[in-house]
């Protein structure tokens, strides 16, 4: 809220939900293709948990951190199409893959969308920002102090949740998961940094958020298809430290 106060939004803005879109259902894709010539299980493993990206509990505190106020604001316009993959997207079709989980229709997965409260707030404000309506410096204020926390708080739950076991078996299937993703990411980053038609800053902030980790939400929508939970919680673990490393190279490069 405090960031999308402090720029001018858009419309051309806008299409970088369709960015954000577009690399998640991305390497849900590729994710589906790791496991091409495995069981229907593995296939949606791969679709669910190499796609979406962590942004509101991991990589947007890097982005407050050091970028400026116009690229949290396009952090976040990424991070509302790449919610339409991570909340619901991805585990439907993975549901009609795997022929398991709770079927969704298109309404059930525009309704699991609406109901998380970040992709909320994005549509509200960038709806705002638009229509040139300025909030109350009060509500402005408020919502600069509770967002000063979100670096501590966010950083200490990953700690919480960062485990690792794996057998020989899962480390190749995170291996493989993690090693296509980063390398695609290094080619995608690259390709927004240079050939995005966008101001330098946005290019700048799209070519970091290409190293954010895989989406947190991989670990129970692989719960919710009877598939591999541990490898699940294998893969987001160690995309998260690759995600530290690769976001930290991103910022001292770009």
């Amino acid at each position: 809220m405090f960031n999308f106060s402090k720029i001018s939004m858009t419309a051309s803005m806008l299409s970088i939900v369709a960015v954000g879109l577009l690399c998640s259902g991305f390497f849900a894709v590729v994710g589906y293709g790791l496991f091409f010539k495995g069981s229907r299980e593995e296939k949606a493993f791969g679709l669910i948990n190499a796609s979406g990206y962590n942004i509101g509990c991991f990589t947007m505190p890097f982005v407050q951190s050091f970028l400026g106020a116009t690229g949290v604001a396009a952090t976040s316009l990424f991070d509302a199409g790449n919610a339409m993959v991570c909340t619901g997207g991805s585990y439907a079709i993975a549901v009609s893959v795997s022929g398991k989980g709770t079927a969704k229709g298109p309404g059930q997965v525009v309704r699991q969308l609406f109901m998380s409260v970040p992709f909320d707030c994005y549509v509200i404000m960038t709806t705002l920002a638009l229509l040139k309506i300025r909030l109350p410096g009060f509500c402005i204020q408020l919502a600069e102090t509770i967002g000063n926390a979100n670096s501590f708080l966010s950083l200490f739950m990953i700690g919480i949740g960062l485990e690792i076991h794996m057998s020989k078996e899962q480390a190749v299937s995170v291996c493989k998961i993690i090693g296509t993703r980063f390398m695609l990411s290094i080619v995608l980053a690259l390709f927004f940094y240079w050939y995005a038609p966008f101001g330098e800053e946005i290019r700048r902030t799209l070519a970091i958020l290409m190293f954010a980790p895989v989406s947190s939400l991989g670990v129970p929508y692989t719960s919710m298809i009877d598939g591999d939970v541990n490898l699940a919680s294998d893969v987001n673990s160690i995309s998260i430290l690759v995600g530290i490393v690769g976001l930290i190279l991103a910022i001292l490069i770009f």
